[in-house]
């Protein structure tokens, strides 16, 4: 049996793609993994490098989605984004950090775009 908050990651990780398709942005890997971990979403927006964290809640019991990413998740999506960048020969590339939080209710979901939602953190 399917780990039910891995399916609601996963439906909010495909609402999220459609979501940033339907807004201008040109998706370039899901779910990439590397040996440090993983990046939700990396996609370019004009000429910026974009790596996306999506967090989905099926209810506001727990916080706003968005909360969930704290000073931990910052860095180690800082650290992510470096690997990213170097493996790829991207290091002048201009980037930043965006997240998408989803609430679920039923067969609707509430989905925010926070553009640039926190800096670099070496």
């Amino acid at each position: 049996m399917k780990n039910p908050n891995k399916t609601t990651g996963e439906k909010g990780e495909f609402a999220a793609v459609s979501y940033l398709k339907q807004n201008g942005y040109q998706i370039l890997e899901t779910n990439y993994r590397c040996a440090i971990g993983e990046i939700d979403v990396i996609a370019r927006e004009n000429n910026e490098l974009v790596f996306v964290e999506v967090k989905t809640r099926k209810s506001g019991e727990m916080g706003y989605p968005e909360e969930a990413v704290g000073i931990k998740k910052q860095k180690k999506m800082s650290q992510l984004a470096l690997w990213y960048l170097q493996n790829e020969a991207m290091n002048n590339a201009n980037a930043r950090f965006d997240v998408i939080a989803i609430t679920v209710s039923g067969s609707k979901n509430e989905i925010r775009l926070i553009k640039n939602a926190f800096d670099f953190i070496s």
